[in-house]
């Protein structure tokens, strides 16, 4: 087996040093990772800069190590089309340096990363630890992440489908299992602290503050908070087929009395 390792928190991180460890015990590892810091920047495409990659020693032995000066997508999409001449049999990315759950999916380069695994068919995983603490201990996660590697082997995810798995920062121990989940919802109470430079000019620094709304237990962030690794199957696919069908009903009926004019696809 043959696994891609990506992340969004640039090649030389812990997280992605400890996941390669990990996975190197089952598999042939490639890493092709930002050559920095990428965090938070979602599907971020370079398209107005040509890429380089560059091949770097790597501390934990694997196929083959690159460090790329783009963005997390842009270093899984190198990846896929160029410099692996075969395509992996797993993506995985992370392992990521903080939870990836709620809206916060969204603005995720590790989430985003493994889902051009997808898109090109490969069944792709995303890991993040819950903890922002610079010396977090990966090692409580290795059950959790062979666990979840060798589920998505033995019944791949269906076609368009991302695992992405949170693991909480507890000893592996105190953690309770694997729990299937679904997206949390919270609200931010953004706000952006104002400050000087030395010159005396403004800049602004992002904070907030996350309400949870949802307290379901099955969704990702109880889930975690509890001491269970949260796995939720995403999906790229954001239509909300539920108000697509009312619109279209809406637009059936107006149309009917002659009130609105719709153009229906052709059957």
């Amino acid at each position: 087996m043959h696994i891609l390792i990506s992340n969004d928190d640039g090649f030389s991180a812990r997280g992605i040093v400890a996941l390669a460890g990990i996975l190197s015990q089952i598999a042939e590892i490639t890493v092709v990772a930002p050559d920095r810091e990428q965090s938070a920047c979602s599907s971020s495409l370079s398209i107005h800069k040509p890429l380089r990659a560059t091949a770097v020693d790597f501390p934990v032995k694997v196929h083959a190590a690159w460090a790329v000066d783009g963005t997390p997508v842009d270093s899984v999409k190198l990846a896929l089309t160029k410099l692996m001449p075969v395509p992996p049999d797993l993506v995985v990315t992370g392992i990521n340096r903080g939870a990836n759950m709620c809206v916060d999916i969204l603005y995720s380069g590790t989430v985003a990363a493994a889902f051009e695994g997808v898109f090109k068919g490969i069944p792709s995983l995303a890991f993040s630890l819950d903890s922002y603490d610079s010396k977090a201990d990966y090692s409580a996660a290795k059950a959790a992440i062979l666990e979840c590697v060798d589920m998505a082997r033995a019944v791949p995810p269906p076609a368009g489908v991302l695992y992405n798995i949170n693991i909480p920062a507890i000893p592996a121990d105190q953690i309770k299992g694997l729990r299937t989940t679904r997206m949390g919802q919270v609200r931010y109470q953004d706000g952006y602290e104002r400050r000087e430079d030395p010159g005396g000019k403004p800049y602004y620094w992002l904070h907030g503050i996350m309400d949870v709304l949802d307290q379901d237990p099955d969704t990702d962030i109880i889930a975690v908070r509890s001491g269970w690794v949260s796995l939720t199957p995403l999906r790229a696919e954001l239509t909300d087929m539920n108000v697509f069908n009312q619109i279209r009903k809406h637009f059936s009926r107006t149309t009917q009395s002659g009130t609105g004019k719709v153009q229906e696809p052709h059957r």
